[in-house]
C-alpha cells in the first residue's frame, strides 16, 4: 500500500514563519485533544515520605547517605540519575522551543502547557529519590550543577520542521527509558512513579506525531529530509552530562535503553505509525531522503542484532559464572 501526499506547496516555497502558520490550525486541535485525555496528578502523591530522614550538614541527627540504604538496584541507580537530570534541564528546553514555536496562539499555549508537565517529572523524581535515598545526593547535586551550567543547544535549533521530527521520536525514546527503568529498578514504588511519568512522556510524543504527519501533508519532501536527518544523526537530551557515555552502556547491558529497544520501540513504531516508508509523489530530494532513511534503518537493524548477540554471550558467560560458584 503506497500513502500518496498531495503538495499544497513546493517543498522548496516554505519556511519556518510559514509552516508555523499552516500548523497552527493542527497545534490548537492536538492541543485541545490533549487537554481532554491528560490527567492532572499530584507529584507529592507519588513520594514514600515516611522513609525520610534528615542528611547530615545543618542537623544533629542528620545521617550520611550509604548505598545500602537503598531499595533501587545499581542499574536503576545509574539510570535514574540520567533520567532525572535530564528533566532538570527544562528550563533550556523551554528556551529552545519558545524561540522556535513561540509564545502566543496555540503553539505559545502547547509551550507552556508542555514545560508545567515536564516540571512535575523532576519534582516528583527528585522527592523520590532524596526521601527514599535511592542515589547519592550530594552526588546528584553536583552532577546537576555541571549539567545546567553547560546548558542545552538542541542539533535541530536551526529547523523547526527538523525540532518537530526530533521530539517525535525523542519524547517516544524517553516514555521507554522512564518506563524500563522502573521495570529493573527493583522497587514498586519507583516503577508507580514512573509508570506515571511515562504516560505524559507517551501524550507529548502522540501530540508532535501527529503534528509530524501533517507536515507530511504540507511539504512532504521537507518532511522526508528532517526526518532522514533526526534519524540518522539521533541523540538524546542528555547527552552532554557527566559520564553520560559510561551511564548509558550500562543502561545498554541493563536493557534500559539499547539500540534494540532504539530500533524496535522508538524509531520503527513512528516511522510505522506515520507510513513513512510508503508515502510516494516526493521529490527527488524527498525520494533520496526516503530511500537513505530506509538504508540506515537496515544498517540499524542490523548492529542491533550484532548487539543482541553480544549481550546474550554476555548473560550465557555470567549465568555459567554464577553455576561454579
Amino acid at each position: 500500500m503506497t500513502v500518496t501526499t498531495p503538495h499544497l506547496a513546493a517543498s522548496g516555497g516554505w519556511t519556518d514563519a510559514q509552516l508555523l502558520q499552516a500548523l497552527e490550525e493542527v497545534v490548537e486541535k492536538e492541543l485541545n485533544r490533549h487537554l481532554k485525555v491528560a490527567k492532572d496528578w499530584m507529584p507529592h502523591d507519588y513520594v514514600p515520605w515516611a522513609e525520610g530522614r534528615n542528611f547530615p550538614g545543618f542537623f544533629e541527627d542528620g545521617e550520611a547517605w550509604d548505598k545500602e540504604q537503598s531499595k533501587v538496584t545499581p542499574i536503576g541507580r545509574t539510570a535514574l540519575i540520567v533520567n532525572l537530570l535530564t528533566e532538570d534541564n527544562l528550563p533550556s528546553y523551554h528556551h529552545e522551543i519558545a524561540s522556535l514555536f513561540g509564545r502566543d496562539g496555540a503553539w505559545g499555549t502547547w509551550v507552556h502547557r508542555w514545560t508545567a508537565e515536564e516540571g512535575r517529572h523532576g519534582i516528583v523524581m527528585r522527592d523520590y529519590l532524596l526521601t527514599s535515598r535511592a542515589v547519592d545526593p550530594d552526588e546528584l547535586e553536583r552532577f546537576r550543577m555541571v549539567h545546567m551550567s553547560e546548558g542545552f543547544e538542541s542539533d535541530n535549533r536551526h529547523s523547526m520542521l527538523h525540532s518537530v521530527a526530533y521530539v517525535a521520536f525523542q519524547e517516544l525514546a524517553t516514555r521507554i527509558s522512564h518506563r524500563n527503568t522502573g521495570h529493573q529498578s527493583g522497587d514498586p514504588v519507583c516503577d508507580r512513579m514512573l509508570a506515571r511519568i511515562a504516560t505524559d512522556e507517551n501524550l507529548h510524543m502522540v501530540f508532535y506525531r501527529n503534528l509530524l504527519g501533517a507536515a507530511f501533508e504540507l511539504a512532504p519532501d521537507l518532511t522526508m529530509q528532517a526526518v532522514r536527518d533526526v534519524v540518522v544523526n539521533f541523540r538524546m537530551p542528555g547527552h552532554g552530562m557527566p559520564g553520560f557515555e559510561r551511564a548509558a552502556a550500562q543502561m545498554a547491558i541493563g536493557e534500559v535503553y539499547n539500540l534494540r529497544i532504539h530500533h524496535d520501540d522508538v524509531i520503527q513504531p513512528v516511522l510505522r505509525f506515520l507510513k513513512v516508508m510508503q508515502i510516494d509523489g516526493l521529490g527527488p530530494e524527498g525520494a533520496r531522503a526516503q530511500e537513505e532513511l530506509g538504508l540506515y534503518m537496515g544498517g540499524l537493524d542490523a548492529e542491533a542484532g550484532k548487539f543482541d548477540e553480544r549481550l546474550a554471550a554476555r548473560k550465557a558467560r555470567m549465568l555459567s559464572r554464577a553455576a561454579k560458584s
